[in-house]
């Protein structure tokens, strides 16, 4: 992460773009504190479509049916 101060920020705006968009940061300081960060953008991720797998999975009858004694003594460490 490079810091530079507002002035260096104006002069050299293209080549802190072109860092920041390589995948670098860049904080902007003014008067040596931090004031902004520049990251890369963000690109917008479309939401979740749901029910995108039914029909694909099929889940077992018995799923939920209680583990044989053997091994559920197996599973508790008896």
């Amino acid at each position: 992460m490079q810091t530079v101060n507002i002035h260096e920020a104006k002069t050299h705006l293209s080549r802190l773009i072109e860092e920041v968009a390589a995948g670098d940061e860049v904080v902007i300081a003014k008067a040596g504190k931090p004031v902004v960060r520049l990251v890369p953008f963000a690109k917008h991720k479309p939401p979740r479509r749901l029910g995108g797998l039914q029909g694909k999975i099929r889940t077992a009858d018995d799923f939920d049916a209680p583990l044989p004694d053997e091994l559920l003594a197996a599973f508790e460490g008896r």
